[in-house]
Protein backbone atom coordinates (compact mmCIF):
# COMPACT_ATOMS: atom_id res chain seq x y z
CA UNK A 1 0.00 0.00 0.00
CA UNK A 2 1.30 3.47 -0.92
CA UNK A 3 1.27 6.03 1.85
CA UNK A 4 0.88 9.67 1.06
CA UNK A 5 2.71 12.31 3.05
CA UNK A 6 0.51 15.34 3.50
CA UNK A 7 2.34 18.51 4.41
CA UNK A 8 0.52 21.45 5.95
CA UNK A 9 -0.35 24.26 3.57
CA UNK A 10 1.07 26.79 6.02
CA UNK A 11 3.94 26.41 8.48
CA UNK A 12 3.20 25.42 12.04
CA UNK A 13 2.49 28.41 14.23
CA UNK A 14 5.11 28.77 16.94
CA UNK A 15 3.34 31.80 18.37
CA UNK A 16 -0.32 32.20 19.02
CA UNK A 17 -2.74 35.00 18.32
CA UNK A 18 -4.39 36.32 21.45
CA UNK A 19 -8.10 37.16 21.59
CA UNK A 20 -9.48 39.44 24.30
CA UNK A 21 -13.07 40.55 24.85
CA UNK A 22 -13.94 43.73 26.76
CA UNK A 23 -17.65 44.32 27.41
CA UNK A 24 -18.68 42.21 24.39
CA UNK A 25 -19.41 38.61 23.56
CA UNK A 26 -19.10 37.20 20.06
CA UNK A 27 -21.35 34.19 19.58
CA UNK A 28 -19.68 31.09 18.11
CA UNK A 29 -16.25 32.75 17.99
CA UNK A 30 -13.78 30.11 16.78
CA UNK A 31 -10.21 31.15 17.73
CA UNK A 32 -8.67 28.11 16.03
CA UNK A 33 -10.22 29.01 12.66
CA UNK A 34 -9.26 32.69 12.96
CA UNK A 35 -5.70 31.86 14.00
CA UNK A 36 -5.15 29.49 11.08
CA UNK A 37 -6.71 31.87 8.58
CA UNK A 38 -4.93 35.02 9.80
CA UNK A 39 -1.59 33.22 10.02
CA UNK A 40 -2.11 31.92 6.48
CA UNK A 41 -2.62 35.46 5.20
CA UNK A 42 0.45 36.66 7.10
CA UNK A 43 2.59 33.90 5.56
CA UNK A 44 1.14 34.58 2.09
CA UNK A 45 2.49 38.12 2.40
CA UNK A 46 5.98 36.88 3.32
CA UNK A 47 5.74 37.78 7.01
CA UNK A 48 5.91 35.56 10.07
CA UNK A 49 3.62 35.76 13.06
CA UNK A 50 5.12 37.75 15.88
CA UNK A 51 2.99 38.94 18.79
CA UNK A 52 -0.53 39.63 17.57
CA UNK A 53 -3.45 40.47 19.82
CA UNK A 54 -7.07 41.17 18.93
CA UNK A 55 -9.16 43.09 21.45
CA UNK A 56 -12.89 43.06 20.76
CA UNK A 57 -14.71 45.84 22.57
CA UNK A 58 -17.70 48.18 22.55
CA UNK A 59 -18.16 51.40 20.58
CA UNK A 60 -17.68 53.45 23.72
CA UNK A 61 -14.43 51.72 24.65
CA UNK A 62 -12.95 52.20 21.16
CA UNK A 63 -14.20 55.80 20.98
CA UNK A 64 -12.32 56.55 24.19
CA UNK A 65 -9.17 54.94 22.76
CA UNK A 66 -9.60 56.91 19.54
CA UNK A 67 -9.78 60.14 21.53
CA UNK A 68 -6.87 59.32 23.86
CA UNK A 69 -4.41 57.82 21.40
CA UNK A 70 -5.27 59.39 18.04
CA UNK A 71 -7.07 62.62 19.01
CA UNK A 72 -10.07 61.51 16.90
CA UNK A 73 -13.56 62.12 18.26
CA UNK A 74 -15.56 59.63 16.21
CA UNK A 75 -16.56 56.00 16.17
CA UNK A 76 -14.48 53.57 14.15
CA UNK A 77 -14.48 49.84 13.57
CA UNK A 78 -10.76 49.23 14.17
CA UNK A 79 -7.65 50.83 15.57
CA UNK A 80 -4.36 49.13 14.77
CA UNK A 81 -1.13 49.57 16.71
CA UNK A 82 1.90 48.37 14.76
CA UNK A 83 4.83 46.79 16.61
CA UNK A 84 6.42 44.98 13.65
CA UNK A 85 10.09 44.10 13.72
CA UNK A 86 11.33 43.57 10.18
CA UNK A 87 9.12 40.77 8.79
CA UNK A 88 7.77 39.65 12.17
CA UNK A 89 4.19 40.89 12.19
CA UNK A 90 3.19 42.16 15.62
CA UNK A 91 0.51 44.49 16.84
CA UNK A 92 -2.63 45.15 18.82
CA UNK A 93 -5.88 45.36 16.89
CA UNK A 94 -8.82 46.90 18.76
CA UNK A 95 -12.17 46.17 17.09
CA UNK A 96 -15.59 47.55 18.00
CA UNK A 97 -18.05 44.68 17.80
CA UNK A 98 -20.88 47.26 17.87
CA UNK A 99 -19.50 48.77 14.63
CA UNK A 100 -19.21 45.27 13.12
CA UNK A 101 -22.91 44.64 13.76
CA UNK A 102 -23.99 48.06 12.44
CA UNK A 103 -21.73 47.89 9.38
CA UNK A 104 -22.95 44.39 8.52
CA UNK A 105 -26.55 45.63 8.61
CA UNK A 106 -25.73 48.74 6.55
CA UNK A 107 -23.73 46.77 3.97
CA UNK A 108 -26.18 43.86 3.80
CA UNK A 109 -23.57 41.25 4.73
CA UNK A 110 -23.39 38.75 7.56
CA UNK A 111 -21.86 39.76 10.87
CA UNK A 112 -19.31 36.96 10.41
CA UNK A 113 -18.22 38.32 7.00
CA UNK A 114 -17.90 41.85 8.36
CA UNK A 115 -15.97 40.60 11.39
CA UNK A 116 -13.55 38.75 9.11
CA UNK A 117 -13.17 41.77 6.83
CA UNK A 118 -12.28 44.09 9.69
CA UNK A 119 -9.94 41.55 11.32
CA UNK A 120 -8.00 41.11 8.08
CA UNK A 121 -8.14 44.86 7.36
CA UNK A 122 -6.03 45.42 10.47
CA UNK A 123 -3.57 42.71 9.43
CA UNK A 124 -3.22 44.31 6.00
CA UNK A 125 -2.35 47.60 7.70
CA UNK A 126 0.35 45.79 9.70
CA UNK A 127 1.68 44.29 6.47
CA UNK A 128 2.05 47.82 5.12
CA UNK A 129 -1.05 48.58 3.09
CA UNK A 130 -2.65 51.97 3.52
CA UNK A 131 -6.15 53.20 2.70
CA UNK A 132 -5.64 56.95 3.04
CA UNK A 133 -6.04 57.58 -0.70
CA UNK A 134 -8.68 56.47 -3.21
CA UNK A 135 -6.13 54.22 -4.89
CA UNK A 136 -5.08 52.76 -1.54
CA UNK A 137 -8.72 52.14 -0.59
CA UNK A 138 -9.35 50.26 -3.83
CA UNK A 139 -6.24 48.11 -3.28
CA UNK A 140 -7.21 47.43 0.35
CA UNK A 141 -10.74 46.40 -0.67
CA UNK A 142 -9.36 44.08 -3.36
CA UNK A 143 -6.98 42.45 -0.88
CA UNK A 144 -9.73 42.09 1.73
CA UNK A 145 -11.88 40.27 -0.81
CA UNK A 146 -9.00 37.95 -1.75
CA UNK A 147 -8.44 37.15 1.92
CA UNK A 148 -12.14 36.48 2.51
CA UNK A 149 -12.16 33.98 -0.34
CA UNK A 150 -9.17 32.19 1.22
CA UNK A 151 -11.19 31.50 4.39
CA UNK A 152 -12.66 28.43 2.70
CA UNK A 153 -9.22 26.77 2.90
CA UNK A 154 -9.40 26.89 6.70
CA UNK A 155 -12.89 25.58 7.46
Amino acid sequence: MVQKLVLPLYPRMDKEILYNFIDVEIPDFNPEFFSLWVNGIIVDHKFELGELSYVFCSDEYLLQMNKEHLNHDYYTDIITFNYNLDFSLSGDLFISYDRIIDNADTLGVSIFDELCRVMIHGVLHLIGYNDKTDKGQLEMTRLEEECLVKRKSFT
